[in-house]
């Protein structure tokens, strides 16, 4: 089954990091990455742009219609997502609590019920 991981942030967030710290910060999750993509559990890992980047797209009248996003107002927006695709819950509760930062701020898990038939292209 697959299972979709999401962790939060903001830039205030990301700056308090020291910049001396980041570099090793960035080789944990590498890491991280790179441990289950061989276990063949995970299937792909996701950073996102800063929420000033993001956009809302609608239809009006059957024209495009394009404004700052994100959707929500929210002090931390999805910064990075992964997919995993596991035997278990329980073992994807268990990759979830490895990802580094855990024991700092929680990640996400959620099931990922119904596939798209057009994935497998």
């Amino acid at each position: 089954m697959k299972y979709l991981l999401l962790i939060y942030g903001n830039q205030e967030k990301w700056a308090s990091i020291p910049a001396e710290e980041f570099p090793a910060e960035i080789a944990k999750q590498d890491a991280w990455n790179v441990k289950y993509k061989e276990t063949g559990e995970l299937l792909g890992a996701y950073g996102l742009a800063d929420a000033a980047m993001a956009k809302l797209v609608r239809r009006a009248d059957g024209q495009p219609a394009v404004t700052d996003g994100p959707y929500l107002e929210t002090k931390e927006y999805i910064a990075s997502f992964y997919l995993l695709d596991c035997e278990s819950q329980q073992r994807a509760e268990e990759i979830a609590a490895d990802m580094p930062w855990t024991d700092k701020d929680p990640v996400e898990l959620w099931p990922v019920l119904h596939e798209a038939p057009g994935n497998d292209l």
